[in-house]
């Protein structure tokens, strides 16, 4: 046997980084992740002996599984260090069971850190394996298994082979369609606020009326705002009140994995699944030059905000030499949430002198973006808070009452390494004495509309998972890009909208299983399995349980499958000219078309009326009406009505004209090899111009541009020309182009 020990990884990054910091003594090899799952196109769970779970090796696997035991033959010493999470503590049981024989000392080691650091301190204080985690996540999968198997199976026969149920993906499904159905039933009123510009003290300061007869003042009507801006013009003004104080403005505690994908969807526009990309990537390692893959941040997946003591101490050094000692606070942080793990610190920086601006040159754009933005919140949160001075100036007279607010920093704190522009705000409010007569020099009223509840980001989905108990950080991700890959969901202008198939899943499942996808019933099954690796808990009673349940839903659409096909596949007006029996309509991957109802016998299919557009154009080789229609993928285009005798086919055109100069081209949808859809010239290749943003109808303020186009931008919508570059956006109020110089946004 090899006197040297064997650490066994999941990753090939974190093996390279491990690998430099420990040397000859040791030998690094990754799995890959898993090595065993529940087999496919069977149930692989013995319902009636336990729920016992047949798991088998993963086919893809076999020559790492093979590599994996000629390894550790080698070694009688072997360390497990797969993620310090329930899913890394399954992979290392089934590592464990793989590797074991006589004779073999197995550890598990936990690394929060892939820092010199963090792996001496993991070997110095090495384990067993962690059998409640173990069987935490083995609840939790085959869980999931009964759900997706024996539900989606409904799917497909009520719409199409290859969708999916899952028991948290659902419930997140749900709540996207339900606040659709908020923003769809919504109705608008309209409100107005009465502003006035008064001199005082030899300026003009813009107050609102805040109260009006001792009520605060919100009008709804029109014709009282005009009476009342008449009669506020002859209202002379007494100086009211006017007060300065002092306000502290905290920072925000250390990211956790869902403040994390929020604030990187609302700052960076990265999706979910890309923010945990490169946060792996940081964690396992990066090259910095000479010093080697080095890991720039803690462990990513965690719901605890608490910080390690010598971090703590680290950051008060930084900052004391940083900033100087009036900058330093110490504090830690707790939980707000009762079903945090609290398994592992937040996610912070490894080395607090590694400054996003030293590590720049070693990192992708991306990794930098995200970095610098872990860097710079866990030293906020370590900043002293920052102090605001706030003048309040009110303004009485005939029962009307005007307040001006001015805020200017007096001690930026924090905002040293986190600056934020909306923090100062007002005039410039003069120091006044005594009772001031003061006369307005004019009024305005302001018309408002009351908005329809916003769509879900996949930030603030994260967000409000996590507040309601609905998955854990490494479901996160997972749960939307399955929503998306299933086309139950779509990304528009950055937010999350359900498509119409994912509207009538949600409706279809939510009503035979109102229990199972219900809030508070998924939110609950998590603290049991949290229960269960705590050891308070045991897997088979949580599971039969839910089974108990479960099965009596499934009894119940079993005798009701007819009812649910004729509901979901309703009939037309229209008959098939091949064997004359009615058409049905029924979902395919790219959407609805018409069936013969007698398949299997007569497979005669064809497009809905509704769905073959006609397009105010003609084929330019037959002469023929152009129609529109969709490829495998969805993607649309025009083709000729004729086909198959005529196949001409353009890609699908939009009423924008190229932006380029003299052009003479319109712009049309395009797809790139990866299936992106952009936005290219007609006259392509004499004209190449191509944005991948929307194109609108906006004219440009700056040089009069008819084609502009829009982009989303730390959730808000811009406008920018392609010809002379100017970037505006709407203010929320009016409606009027406002220069981005003005908006207070970078």
């Amino acid at each position: 046997m090899n006197k040297k020990s064997l650490i066994i990884v999941e990753s090939p990054t974190k093996s390279r980084t491990i690998k430099r910091y420990l040397g000859r003594d040791f030998e690094v090899i990754a799995s890959g992740g898993h090595i065993v799952d529940l087999p496919e196109g069977r149930l692989g769970i013995d319902i009636e002996n336990g729920f016992e779970p047949k798991f088998v090796q993963i086919p893809e696997k076999r020559e790492i599984i093979k590599k994996l035991k000629e390894v550790a033959r080698k070694f009688t010493k072997i360390y497990l260090a797969s993620d310090p999470d329930r899913e890394g503590e399954a992979i290392a049981w089934h590592i464990y069971n793989l590797v074991n024989g006589e004779g073999k000392e197995i550890y598990r080691v936990l690394f929060n850190e892939i820092t010199r650091r963090g792996i001496e301190e993991g070997l110095k204080n090495p384990g067993q394996l962690d059998m409640n985690k173990v069987e935490a996540q083995k609840a939790r999968r085959i869980l999931d298994r009964l759900v997706g198997y024996l539900v989606s199976p409904i799917l497909w026969k009520a719409y199409y082979k290859g969708l999916s149920a899952g028991r948290v993906q659902t419930v997140a499904l749900r709540l996207i369609v339900e606040r659709e159905a908020e923003i769809e039933s919504f109705v608008p009123s309209f409100y107005w606020n009465i502003f006035g510009e008064f001199l005082i003290g030899g300026k003009i300061i813009r107050a609102k009326l805040v109260k009006l007869d001792g009520k605060k003042a919100r009008f709804e009507n029109e014709d009282e705002v005009k009476e009342l801006l008449e009669r506020l013009k002859e209202t002379v003004f007494t100086i009211d009140e006017l007060s300065e104080k002092e306000e502290r403005l905290s920072p925000q505690p250390p990211f956790i994995t869902s403040s994390l994908q929020l604030e990187a969807n609302q700052q960076l526009r990265f999706g979910s699944a890309k923010t945990m990309q490169i946060a792996q990537r940081l964690y396992e390692g990066v090259e910095l030059g000479s010093e080697g893959p080095t890991g720039l941040i803690t462990y990513m997946r965690t719901d605890s905000p608490r910080i390690a003591p010598e971090a703590i101490a680290s950051a008060k050094n930084f900052i004391v030499r940083e900033f100087g000692p009036d900058y330093s606070f110490p504090r830690n942080f707790k939980s707000k949430n009762k079903t945090a793990q609290e398994a592992h610190e937040a996610i912070r920086p490894t080395f607090i002198d590694y400054t996003p601006e030293k590590v720049r040159p070693y990192l992708r754009d991306d990794e930098y973006k995200l970095y610098n933005l872990i860097w710079r919140r866990f030293v906020a949160s370590q900043m002293s808070p920052a102090v605001l001075r706030v003048k309040r100036l009110t303004l009485k007279g005939d029962k009307a009452l005007f307040e001006a607010v001015e805020k200017r920093v007096s001690f930026d704190g924090w905002l040293k390494v986190m600056p934020r522009k909306d923090v100062e705000e007002g005039e410039g409010i003069p120091n006044l004495k005594g009772d001031e007569e003061v006369r307005a020099s004019s009024f305005e009223s302001k018309k408002e509309q009351t908005k329809p509840p916003a769509r879900f980001t996949e930030g603030s989905l994260v967000k409000e998972l996590e507040a309601k108990g609905i998955g854990r950080p490494s479901t996160y991700a997972p749960i939307i890009q399955t929503l998306i890959a299933r086309k139950y969901v779509e990304r528009q202008k950055g937010s999350l909208r359900p498509t119409e198939l994912g509207k009538e899943v949600a409706k279809l499942l939510v009503r035979f299983f109102p229990d199972i996808f219900e809030v508070h019933f998924t939110s609950r099954m998590e603290e049991s399995l949290d229960r269960i690796e705590n050891g308070d808990d045991k897997t088979i009673r949580v599971l039969t349980d839910f089974y108990t349940v479960f099965s009596e839903k499934l009894k119940r659409i079993e005798s009701e499958k007819s009812e649910i096909v004729a509901e979901t596949q309703p009939k037309s007006d229209e008959t098939c000219e091949k064997c004359g029996s009615p058409m049905v309509v029924r979902w395919g991957r790219h959407g609805k078309y018409l069936a013969c109802s007698a398949f299997p016998k007569c497979k005669n299919t064809r497009p809905l009326k509704s769905e073959e557009e006609k397009i105010d154009k003609l084929c330019p080789k037959c002469g023929s009406a152009m129609v529109v229609k969709y490829d495998r993928k969805g993607r649309r285009f025009i083709a000729c009505s004729a086909y198959p005798k005529c196949s001409y086919s353009e890609p699908y055109p939009t009423p924008y004209a190229c932006p380029v100069k003299d052009c003479g081209g319109i712009l049309v949808e395009k797809y790139s090899k990866k299936g992106k859809k952009f936005y290219g010239c007609s006259r392509y290749p004499d004209c190449k111009f191509a944005s991948w943003d929307e194109p609108s109808d906006k004219i440009c303020p700056n040089c009069g541009a008819r084609t502009t186009f829009t982009r989303a931008l730390r959730g808000k919508v811009y406008h920018y020309c392609a010809v002379c570059n100017h970037k505006w956006r709407e203010t929320e109020n009016k409606g009027v182009a406002k220069p981005e110089s003005e908006t207070g946004d970078e």
